[in-house]
């Protein structure tokens, strides 16, 4: 089977510019996939801190059942809170 020649990858000045590029084109017009290996990166270090934070026990029940309901870690349901808190 003949080999498909490959578009060239642009240059991009900053990571928008190249996350926007990717969402908009066919990545197997420009990469090879036959060619990738499996890579494992045994000392990634975690990207999270951790953290304390003192909070009322009453919330962090509200919190619990919250995420009870929604079949989730109540840690998970604080950071969800904090981020859509931030976000707007």
């Amino acid at each position: 089977m003949k080999k498909k020649k490959l578009k060239p990858i642009p240059k991009f000045k900053t990571e928008k510019e190249e996350r926007e590029f990717w969402q908009k084109v066919d990545s197997t017009e420009y990469v090879d996939y036959s060619t990738a290996r499996h890579v494992i990166f045994p000392n990634l270090k975690l990207t999270t801190k951790p953290i304390t934070i003192r909070l009322p026990v009453g919330l962090i029940d509200r919190v619990k059942v919250e995420a009870h309901k929604m079949d989730i870690p109540y840690q998970a349901l604080i950071k969800k809170f904090i981020y859509d808190g931030i976000a707007e």
